[in-house]
């Protein structure tokens, strides 16, 4: 028998109807040479720290840091989690292969893998590998099963990821409660949470220590089109109204009149950040709500798979599209005008170095029903990116009229739509198009009367972060990137994975660090003093925190070794609790305070001073238990 294992009970049914495994079982279903069976997503966990060693169990700074020799997972303390793996452990041990459909991801890959590490399995290891639950493509799937060592470096990954969460996450939050923290208060410090607080927090700080200042603009109306004088911001109202009163009766001059035809692309197709960061912004869902409607779409096969970070498709699925596109019924009228011609290829749409584990998000082509308003919204959304992109560009033309009073320079620039495009698309949802002002003519020479003005101008504090601005500062480790191909080149700089970014979000409101306030994200009181007592930036660091995702990433391309990983993390940690015990700084470490010359390093087992060799015999000791 070949035993199946899902992540979820839906996703199991769905699979053992299609192999032929058509008779329910108590935690599986059997049929056609099958066991199909599945987990709850995570049944298994790491171990607690007092598991390795009793003395950790008890919250304390002669405990620290806490380094197992070798990590161990256990199952869940449920009930019901405990049932359903005697059922997988018992059908482990007596099947003849195991094939793992869990969820084609790392964290699909770490649920599945600790399951079968807990029951011992040593059966032939088979992966299912599909980006939607399609009759089509499970079917496909297991005509093509791969080698579940085609995986391991997958599995490595989560691994690391998994342990580099617990040590940094178990350390530093003890080690700040126990330093900082208030009676009966726990300070939760983590590796990707602390970093994402600490931006908002920054954030906050930026804003309240802001002060305006006043400037003023010289603007002129000619023709009923707002001129900018090229001066930019004029520091105080004395000049401005000296420059106005210069050209006081000077006629307006038409210096050029420029317009060029352009176009523009189609927006690229969704990942799930992006589409998070559009839903916010649209509908206003926080990103877990559109995490979950995004899946709840997938659970229907009605798009692809969700967690994904490209917002590319490979080259094999362009022959689908059109298959695709014909099922799209619902948006027949914009199909219909890309499925009589060669339906287009571009490569900001098509890229297989761009393409890893999976594709970008897109319909599937099922017919949608029984979808609630949420829903529908989302799906409509990734069903219209989805078409656009086969769309031809949007022509416009782009107009930039020059005029001169006097000595001085205004400039005025508009825009108008030529041949809309794929914004075909977007016309009838009364999205606005362009944004941008539509120029009337002009001719070089000609002249008139104009209406200058000055104007009273603020400069404006930071915004506060909203979910979607914080998604993308997230993606980017703490950088302000506008531009699309930049963007892409930093996601693997990136803190947090797409798939963990809504909890991590979540988790902070969770835990009272920040709060709503309508679209604002803000710091409270608890998160701003938190941050205010960790000076240590490997904690508070988007940018750091985004190279270890990095390194997390080269574990799993193969070109990171995991025991230097660990070493690294050991390291790490065991640093960061000397640092924080001994209130060092990085850039000035502490003087001994029993001679008063050298200073106080780390070493293997303890804090000690430098000048031992002239006789200062100034140590703390401290044992990493389980490695010394």
């Amino acid at each position: 028998m070949k035993l199946c294992i899902a992540e979820k009970p839906s996703v199991a049914k769905d699979i053992a109807h299609i192999l032929g495994a058509g008779t329910r079982k108590d935690g599986y279903y059997e049929g056609n040479g099958y066991w199909v069976s599945w987990t709850f997503g995570h049944l298994c966990t790491l171990k607690e720290p007092n598991d390795y060693d009793a003395f950790w169990k008890q919250w304390s700074l002669e405990s620290l840091p806490m380094i197992p020799a070798k990590f161990g997972i256990k199952l869940k303390n449920n009930k019901g989690v405990k049932k359903q793996f005697k059922t997988i452990e018992k059908l482990v041990q007596q099947c003849d292969e195991v094939i793992n459909c869990g969820d084609a991801g790392q964290e699909g890959e770490l649920i599945q893998r600790w399951v079968l590490s807990l029951a011992k399995s040593t059966k032939p290891l088979s992966r299912l590998w599909i980006s939607s639950l399609t009759e089509e493509a499970i079917k496909e799937g297991f005509n093509n099963l791969k080698p579940g060592e085609d995986y391991d470096r997958l599995y490595a990954a989560g691994m690391c990821r998994a342990v580099g969460d617990w040590m940094l996450g178990m350390n530093a939050t003890r080690l700040f409660t126990l330093k900082f923290g208030g009676k009966g208060q726990v300070l939760s410090v983590g590796r990707v949470q602390t970093p994402t607080l600490a931006m908002i927090v920054d954030r906050h700080h930026e804003i309240e220590s802001f002060v305006s200042e006043t400037y003023f603009e010289l603007k002129t109306v000619y023709r009923d089109v707002l001129f900018s004088c090229t001066k930019g911001k004029i520091k105080t109202k004395e000049k401005g109204e000296e420059l106005i009163q210069s050209i006081h009766g000077s006629e307006f001059i038409v210096d050029s009149y420029e317009q060029k035809e352009g176009k523009e692309l189609p927006p690229k197709l969704f990942d799930l950040t992006s589409i998070q960061v559009e839903c916010n912004k649209k509908f206003g869902l926080s990103a877990e709500n559109t995490l979950n409607l995004v899946q709840k779409l997938y659970e229907k096969k009605l798009v692809t798979y969700p967690r994904v970070d490209t917002n590319y498709l490979s080259d094999d699925i362009y022959p689908k599209i059109k298959g695709i596109l014909e099922k799209l019924t619902p948006y027949k009228q914009f199909t219909d005008k890309i499925l009589g011609k060669k339906i287009r290829k571009s490569k900001k749409v098509f890229d297989n170095k761009k393409v890893t584990d999976h594709h970008a998000i897109i319909p599937t082509g099922q017919y949608p029903s029984s979808l609630t308003l949420d829903e529908k919204k989302v799906y409509d959304m990734i069903s219209r990116r989805f078409i656009s992109v086969f769309f031809p560009d949007c022509k416009v033309s782009n107009t930039t009229v020059v005029g001169l009073v006097d000595v001085l320079k205004f400039k005025a620039t508009g825009k108008q739509i030529l041949d809309p495009g794929w914004r075909e698309l977007y016309q009838s949802k009364g999205d606005n198009t362009t944004g941008d002002d539509v120029m009337p003519s002009f001719e070089k020479g000609e002249r008139g009367t104009h209406k200058p003005q000055l104007q009273e101008k603020h400069t404006a504090p930071p915004k506060f972060y909203s979910e979607a601005s914080l998604l993308r500062a997230m993606e980017t480790a703490g950088k302000q990137v506008d531009d699309d191909d930049l963007r892409e080149l930093m996601k693997e700089n990136g803190i947090g994975r797409p798939s963990t970014r809504a909890n991590i979000i979540e988790t902070l409101f969770r835990r009272k660090y920040i709060e709503r306030q309508k679209k604002r994200i803000v710091a409270t009181p608890t998160g701003i003093d938190l941050i205010g007592k960790i000076s240590s930036d490997l904690l508070k660091s988007a940018e750091l925190t985004g190279l270890w995702e990095k390194k997390l990433r080269n574990i799993e391309k193969g070109t990171l070794d995991t025991n230097t990983f660990k070493a690294e993390l050991n390291q790490m940690v065991t640093e960061l609790v000397a640092d924080v015990i001994l209130n060092r700084q990085k850039s000035a470490p502490p003087t001994c305070p029993k001679c008063k010359k050298g200073l106080i390093a780390t070493g293997k087992t303890a804090w000690g001073c430098l000048e031992y060799k002239n006789g200062c015999d100034f140590k703390i000791p401290f044992v990493i238990r389980g490695l010394n």
